[in-house]
Protein backbone atom coordinates (compact mmCIF):
# COMPACT_ATOMS: atom_id res chain seq x y z
CA UNK A 1 0.00 0.00 0.00
CA UNK A 2 1.31 3.20 -0.55
CA UNK A 3 1.93 5.67 2.12
CA UNK A 4 2.95 9.01 1.69
CA UNK A 5 4.10 11.19 4.99
CA UNK A 6 4.71 15.20 4.75
CA UNK A 7 4.79 17.91 7.39
CA UNK A 8 1.22 19.37 7.82
CA UNK A 9 1.02 22.29 6.21
CA UNK A 10 -3.20 22.48 5.58
CA UNK A 11 -5.87 24.00 8.15
CA UNK A 12 -8.42 21.72 6.79
CA UNK A 13 -5.94 18.60 7.32
CA UNK A 14 -5.70 20.03 10.87
CA UNK A 15 -9.13 19.71 11.26
CA UNK A 16 -9.32 16.69 10.22
CA UNK A 17 -6.41 14.90 12.74
CA UNK A 18 -8.45 17.06 15.70
CA UNK A 19 -11.60 15.29 14.25
CA UNK A 20 -9.89 11.62 14.37
CA UNK A 21 -8.60 12.34 17.96
CA UNK A 22 -11.04 13.44 19.43
CA UNK A 23 -13.81 11.16 17.78
CA UNK A 24 -11.63 7.53 18.48
CA UNK A 25 -10.02 5.55 20.90
CA UNK A 26 -7.67 5.80 23.21
CA UNK A 27 -8.84 9.74 23.20
CA UNK A 28 -12.41 8.76 23.42
CA UNK A 29 -11.34 7.31 27.21
CA UNK A 30 -8.55 10.11 27.69
CA UNK A 31 -11.47 12.75 27.56
CA UNK A 32 -9.62 14.41 24.33
CA UNK A 33 -11.81 17.07 22.87
CA UNK A 34 -11.76 18.45 19.41
CA UNK A 35 -10.58 21.79 21.11
CA UNK A 36 -8.47 20.47 22.93
CA UNK A 37 -6.97 18.04 19.86
CA UNK A 38 -6.87 21.10 17.70
CA UNK A 39 -4.61 22.97 20.24
CA UNK A 40 -2.89 20.18 20.22
CA UNK A 41 -1.71 19.61 16.45
CA UNK A 42 -1.13 23.42 16.37
CA UNK A 43 1.38 23.78 19.10
CA UNK A 44 4.14 25.56 17.20
CA UNK A 45 6.86 23.24 19.28
CA UNK A 46 5.67 19.91 17.93
CA UNK A 47 6.16 18.44 14.68
CA UNK A 48 2.86 16.88 12.92
CA UNK A 49 3.05 15.20 9.63
CA UNK A 50 0.14 13.42 8.32
CA UNK A 51 -0.04 10.39 6.23
CA UNK A 52 -2.12 9.71 2.99
CA UNK A 53 -2.67 6.71 1.41
CA UNK A 54 -4.85 6.46 -2.00
CA UNK A 55 -8.12 7.30 0.02
CA UNK A 56 -6.82 10.28 1.25
CA UNK A 57 -6.05 11.20 4.88
CA UNK A 58 -5.38 7.91 6.97
CA UNK A 59 -3.55 9.60 10.03
CA UNK A 60 -1.23 11.23 11.60
CA UNK A 61 2.10 11.75 14.13
CA UNK A 62 2.98 14.13 16.30
CA UNK A 63 6.46 14.41 17.61
CA UNK A 64 7.98 16.73 20.41
CA UNK A 65 11.95 17.32 19.81
CA UNK A 66 12.74 19.78 22.66
CA UNK A 67 12.41 19.04 26.54
CA UNK A 68 13.40 16.38 28.67
CA UNK A 69 11.84 13.54 26.77
CA UNK A 70 13.43 14.78 23.33
CA UNK A 71 12.80 12.68 20.45
CA UNK A 72 9.10 11.85 22.31
CA UNK A 73 5.94 10.43 19.99
CA UNK A 74 3.41 12.37 21.26
CA UNK A 75 0.43 10.77 19.03
CA UNK A 76 -0.17 8.18 16.45
CA UNK A 77 -2.98 7.87 15.17
CA UNK A 78 -4.77 6.02 12.52
CA UNK A 79 -8.53 6.40 11.44
CA UNK A 80 -10.24 2.88 13.23
CA UNK A 81 -11.12 1.63 9.67
CA UNK A 82 -7.68 2.01 8.26
CA UNK A 83 -6.34 0.36 11.98
CA UNK A 84 -4.44 -3.35 10.79
CA UNK A 85 -3.14 -2.83 7.90
CA UNK A 86 0.88 -1.54 8.96
CA UNK A 87 -0.22 2.05 9.06
CA UNK A 88 0.98 2.81 12.76
CA UNK A 89 3.79 0.69 12.13
CA UNK A 90 4.98 2.81 9.26
CA UNK A 91 4.09 6.39 11.11
CA UNK A 92 6.42 4.22 14.20
CA UNK A 93 9.08 4.25 11.56
CA UNK A 94 9.20 7.38 10.26
CA UNK A 95 9.20 8.68 13.63
CA UNK A 96 12.04 6.73 14.65
CA UNK A 97 13.90 7.83 11.32
CA UNK A 98 12.94 11.23 11.88
CA UNK A 99 14.42 11.20 15.91
CA UNK A 100 17.00 8.88 15.49
CA UNK A 101 18.79 11.23 12.76
CA UNK A 102 19.65 13.72 15.44
CA UNK A 103 19.06 11.52 19.21
CA UNK A 104 19.63 8.34 19.93
CA UNK A 105 16.36 7.65 22.28
CA UNK A 106 13.08 7.08 20.98
CA UNK A 107 10.13 8.02 24.00
CA UNK A 108 6.35 7.38 24.18
CA UNK A 109 3.58 7.13 26.21
CA UNK A 110 0.85 4.32 25.78
CA UNK A 111 -2.24 3.89 27.80
CA UNK A 112 -2.43 1.00 30.10
CA UNK A 113 -5.86 0.27 28.21
CA UNK A 114 -4.83 0.64 24.55
CA UNK A 115 -3.93 -3.43 24.56
CA UNK A 116 -3.34 -3.08 20.83
CA UNK A 117 -0.97 -0.51 20.88
CA UNK A 118 0.55 -2.29 23.90
CA UNK A 119 1.28 -5.14 21.53
CA UNK A 120 2.20 -3.38 18.51
CA UNK A 121 4.78 -1.28 20.61
CA UNK A 122 6.50 -4.33 22.10
CA UNK A 123 6.56 -5.90 18.59
CA UNK A 124 8.28 -2.55 17.29
CA UNK A 125 11.36 -3.11 19.88
CA UNK A 126 10.05 -0.82 22.86
CA UNK A 127 10.77 -1.09 26.67
CA UNK A 128 9.18 0.01 29.34
CA UNK A 129 10.69 2.08 31.14
CA UNK A 130 8.13 3.31 33.99
CA UNK A 131 4.12 3.92 34.91
CA UNK A 132 2.28 6.86 35.56
CA UNK A 133 -0.34 6.30 37.18
CA UNK A 134 -3.97 7.52 37.25
CA UNK A 135 -1.94 10.39 34.76
CA UNK A 136 -4.46 11.42 32.62
CA UNK A 137 -7.68 9.81 33.76
CA UNK A 138 -8.13 8.00 36.82
CA UNK A 139 -7.79 4.16 37.15
CA UNK A 140 -5.53 4.20 33.71
CA UNK A 141 -2.14 4.27 33.63
CA UNK A 142 0.44 5.94 30.98
CA UNK A 143 2.92 3.49 30.22
CA UNK A 144 6.16 5.37 29.17
CA UNK A 145 8.74 3.66 26.59
CA UNK A 146 11.99 3.98 25.10
CA UNK A 147 13.86 2.52 22.17
CA UNK A 148 17.41 3.12 22.40
CA UNK A 149 20.61 3.08 20.31
CA UNK A 150 22.52 4.74 22.90
CA UNK A 151 22.87 7.33 26.14
CA UNK A 152 22.37 10.95 25.12
CA UNK A 153 26.08 11.67 25.55
CA UNK A 154 27.06 9.69 22.57
CA UNK A 155 25.55 12.50 20.33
Amino acid sequence: MQLEITRLSDERDAEACATLMSQSEPWLTLGRSYGTSLRIIQDPTREVYVARDGAGLAGFLILCMIGAFVGYIQTVAVWPDRRGHGLGSRLVDFAERRILAEYPNVFMCVSSFNLGARRLYDRLGYQVIGELTNYIVQGHSEILLRKTTGPLNTI
